[in-house]
């Protein structure tokens, strides 16, 4: 366990350290989710004080609490208990396994591209982020990393979770290592961007020297997934072009979205040679098969039919027409 995590109190508390260490030994950040069995175990202090079993009762109890909570938040609270109960089962130990069914599935999001417009005001706000009396550096932060999320179309997570040492300011090579899957990458970013980075780390260095975080708090210390969430609709929310979008709201992996779909764009627009470029596309964004990054051909609207002319030489070689026999 790392020497951040909390400490687990229950009778259940031993095993569940042991299953959150074999998860990370096995590859896994393991991170939100063993925050979640943080949560458990303390439930089932307060809940279930003598049980050394995770019990059915448990189980249905904790569903009943988390009821309340959006059907997406509800099964990541649901699936690491399922997880744990599995281990547990797999070292001959008494435990129920939350059925795959409970809760339904998650609700799909469509992805919302900013405008142009979107963007400039959204940054332009970020920009006026005010001085924090408890947070120094927070009005360094924001700016950059929204910007650094955007351009580089990353995970919230790969980009808050990023060290110091992962970020060379001398050639722009960004080592990600907390992608989804546990893949890590390496990417680089524009001279712009780079020097961005450079300045905004020479201003944090001076109020937390020697930290590890490359976007800290104000004790030096990696920012939550929540903390982002807060500050986005902190800024955006107010706009004006806010109140005019339609559909779902906007979230903070928009950005993403938003990043992908403006790359493939700019790319029909330049003539650029879709079938070469895709990979790397794929690659950069930290995509394990292009079928995830198929997705963004169909968010490009006004260039899928430019899309799909050029793209159906790969199309074929890939997935040749079979000749039907009768």
């Amino acid at each position: 366990m790392a020497m951040s995590d909390p400490v687990f109190r229950s009778k259940l508390g031993p095993s569940i350290e042991v299953f959150i260490s074999q998860k990370r030994a096995s590859g896994y950040p393991y991170i939100s989710s063993a925050r979640v069995l943080w949560y458990l175990d303390a439930f089932i202090v307060d809940k279930f004080p003598d049980s050394d079993t995770l019990t059915k009762e448990i189980c249905d109890t904790w569903i009943a609490e988390c009821s309340c909570l959006h059907q997406n938040t509800l099964l990541r609270r649901v699936t690491p208990v399922r997880q744990y109960a599995k281990y547990l089962v797999g070292t001959g130990a008494m435990a129920y396994v939350i059925p795959g069914k409970i809760p339904s599935r998650q609700i799909h999001y469509d992805a919302h591209i900013f405008t142009e417009r979107e963007l400039t005001a959204f940054f332009v706000a970020v920009d006026q982020c005010p001085r924090s009396p408890f947070s120094p550096v927070r009005c360094y932060v924001i700016p950059v990393f929204f910007r650094f999320l955007y351009t580089c179309g990353l995970r919230s997570s790969e980009a808050r979770c990023l060290k110091v040492d992962d970020v060379d300011l001398n050639t722009g090579k960004v080592f990600i290592r907390k992608s989804k899957g546990w893949e890590a990458r390496i990417i680089y970013v524009s001279d712009d961007l780079l020097d961005l980075l450079c300045r905004y780390s020479t201003i944090i260095d001076k109020v937390l020297s020697g930290r590890e975080a490359f976007f800290p708090n104000q004790e030096g210390h990696y920012y939550s997934k929540s903390t982002i969430d807060v500050w986005f609709h902190e800024f955006w929310d107010p706009l004006p072009e806010a109140a005019a979008t339609k559909g779902n709201k906007p979230r903070v992996h928009d950005f993403r979205h938003s990043y992908c779909v403006y790359r493939l764009n700019q790319w029909v627009r330049e003539n650029k040679e879709l079938n070469a470029l895709y990979p790397y596309l794929s690659e950069f964004v930290g995509h394990s098969n292009f079928a995830d990054t198929d997705y963004y051909l169909t968010l490009a609207e006004p260039f899928y039919p430019e899309f799909q002319k050029r793209m159906s030489p790969v199309n074929v070689g890939i997935l040749p027409e079979v000749p039907h026999e009768n």
